[in-house]
């Protein structure tokens, strides 16, 4: 997905949840001047290893843990990403992530080792994660991407694929660049929260809204792409 068909779903979730733009570009503006320090991982690098793969998405709901022992044969041969918490999961499973998608909201200890043992971190600046950004980007040796929700026109080390919690920013990066099929493990929107969101108790109301979001974007690329099922 380009920014001009993200954008109206981007004005929408801005609307409902009374977010400010102006926050979100103040976020896009930290982390391009971070990644200026650095040498991001090539775009086109990134669509070569997702193209045409099979892909496991994991999120952070409640099913993931059960799900990666039910499922672990099924994982064989495909491309993993991991949202962000469900990073951690992976981990304590032996189970490599070569791809994570983060607003560094998970257990950042976690996600520092698989980057530093091999795996893609596409990390998300917006309005409310700015001082996570200044904090933690720059401790990522290895391979980083950054990205964000509201127009990565003006900056030169910034992108946006579509989506807007980190599970279906995964899935709206599998499908921008052509995934053969995405399966998707750990999405749960049934009101329970899995203890790999690590979300605190006074954010649940808000954590539910974002779900319902994640569930509501990836029916429309389930619509579009017609090649995305739940494991």
């Amino acid at each position: 997905m380009f920014y001009k068909d993200w954008e109206p779903i981007y004005r929408k979730i801005l609307e409902d949840f009374n977010f400010q733009v102006e926050n979100d570009k103040k976020s896009a503006d930290v982390l391009n001047q971070l990644l200026k320090k650095r040498k991001p991982f090539s775009i086109k690098e990134l669509e070569d290893i997702i193209t045409g793969k099979e892909v496991v998405i994991f999120g952070a709901g409640p099913s993931l843990e059960s799900s990666l022992i039910t499922h672990k044969k099924d994982l064989v041969g495909k491309l993993k990403i991991a949202a962000d918490g469900a990073t951690s999961a992976l981990m304590e499973n032996n189970v490599f992530p070569e791809i994570i998608v983060t607003d560094l909201d998970g257990k950042i200890t976690d996600q520092l080792e698989a980057n530093s043992k091999g795996s893609i971190t596409i990390i998300h600046a917006h309005g409310d994660n700015i001082d996570k950004v200044k904090k933690f980007v720059l401790e990522f040796k290895g391979n980083i991407v950054g990205t964000t929700q509201t127009n990565p026109k003006p900056y030169e080390n910034i992108h946006n694929f579509g989506g807007f919690t980190d599970g279906d920013r995964a899935a709206f990066l599998a499908e921008h660049f052509n995934a053969k099929k995405t399966y998707l493990i750990g999405f749960d929107f049934d009101g329970e929260i899995g203890r790999y969101s690590f979300s605190a108790n006074n954010d649940k109301k808000l954590k539910l809204k974002k779900l319902k979001w994640c569930k509501y974007l990836i029916e429309l690329l389930k619509k579009h792409k017609q090649n995305i099922d739940y494991l």
